[in-house]
């Protein structure tokens, strides 16, 4: 399975190559899917339909369609990519995953066009691929070649084909559930609704696929049904987080951090021992960072992570100023600071999901992504274009 979205997380992955300066990253988790193809196809596929072959020719005919699959998905989100340069849209890379592989877009395409372009360049591209697989199978079936040739060309040209089948059903953030966004963005001349309607077809969608799964499951087909399965439980969460990622940008992009912050934050001072600021603060008030302050100055923080590698007998006889984080670029923010761009490094893979809050050099609160997450949670419930009056 493919999809082209823009996570809420930028995926992690491992650098392999760089093509026409995309970066092409793997997930440890695709491997999984890799092992998966070769031992289903080498174990069962191919002996069903190659009697005569060898162990070891199944086994090579497995991988061989494991690392074509693998040119296969960096070939259908290369093609996303490339419409996506066209038309001046940032792409942070390529990365394959468990599910398949994603074209990692840095903001929503403009318009309804580009929407429809890039996500139909994905099928077309995986036609294309399967349609050359296809000839050049039967080229090698006529001229009597290896049979392990022919079966690994054939059984790609039907993969290729069945993840462009797959990939044009109207369920966002599939490609034909793009497709479908962009004709709502067309008609009623509005993204977050469009968005709306795209993602509730595509959770639909995913419960679906994750009845499917367990009515296969039932009826023996064990790996299938699960896969079906976990296919569902993706396709049904990706749906719900792109609305909320959507209606998320709308929310805070354009506005300061002041506008989200929580004010009038909890501080410490230096002195405080460890064992009070457990018992007085943490189990008190429940946040994870607190502001360490003198006076009116701001020195750092301290967090729940600063308890780790301290023995509790020494709590009584550390004190804040022992074990907090120094004031810096890194955990504090300007209160004019863009709360998009802020979010940005919130959401990159080591980033931090707390800031201090200063303006003018004076601490004025502290914004956390757990706050916002909360407020796009009461937004949708209140604003939802679904929700009746």
């Amino acid at each position: 399975m493919n999809s082209e979205t823009r996570p809420s997380v930028p995926l992690r992955g491992f650098h392999l190559f760089t093509l026409f300066g995309f970066e092409v990253k793997l997930d440890l988790s695709w491997l999984l899917l890799a092992l998966l193809i070769s031992w289903s196809l080498g174990a069962g596929w191919f002996p069903a339909r190659y009697p005569e072959l060898s162990s070891y020719a199944y086994a090579w005919m497995g991988i061989s369609v494991a690392i074509g699959v693998f040119f296969s998905i960096v070939f259908h989100e290369f093609s996303h990519s490339i419409v996506a340069r066209y038309y001046g849209l940032p792409i942070r890379g390529i990365t394959l995953f468990i599910f398949g592989g994603v074209a990692e877009m840095e903001s929503e395409p403009p318009d309804p066009k580009t929407e429809f372009l890039m996500a139909i360049a994905g099928p077309i591209s995986s036609f294309l691929l399967a349609a050359l697989l296809w000839a050049a199978a039967s080229i090698a079936e006529s001229s009597a070649w290896p049979q392990p040739v022919a079966g690994v060309l054939s059984t790609l040209a039907v993969v290729n084909f069945t993840v462009a089948v797959f990939n044009l059903a109207p369920a966002f953030p599939l490609d034909g559930g793009r497709v479908l966004r962009a004709a709502l963005w067309h008609w009623r001349r509005d993204l977050q609704e469009a968005t709306f309607i795209s993602s509730r077809i595509g959770r639909g969608f995913g419960t679906a696929l994750m009845i499917l799964g367990v009515i296969a499951f039932v009826g023996g087909n064990l790996i299938g049904g699960m896969w079906w399965f976990l296919i569902g439980i993706f396709v049904r969460g990706a749906a719900s987080s792109s609305y909320q990622q959507l209606v998320l940008k709308d929310m805070v992009e354009g506005q300061p951090v002041r506008r989200f912050m929580r004010s009038e934050p909890v501080t410490v001072v230096p002195s405080l021992s460890i064992a009070e600021w457990v018992e007085d603060y943490i189990y008190r008030h429940h946040y994870k960072m607190y502001p360490v302050v003198d006076g009116s100055r701001l020195l750092g923080c301290v967090t729940v992570d600063s308890l780790q590698g301290l023995r509790r007998e020494d709590w009584s006889t550390t004190h804040v100023a022992d074990v907090m984080e120094q004031r810096s670029e890194s955990n504090t923010v300007d209160a004019g600071t863009d709360t998009m761009t802020l979010l940005t490094n919130i959401l990159k893979p080591a980033g931090r999901s707390r800031f201090m809050v200063v303006e003018d050099d004076r601490l004025v609160g502290i914004i956390a992504l757990k706050d916002l997450l909360e407020l796009i949670s009461l937004k949708l419930e209140i604003e939802s274009p679904g929700r009746s009056g």
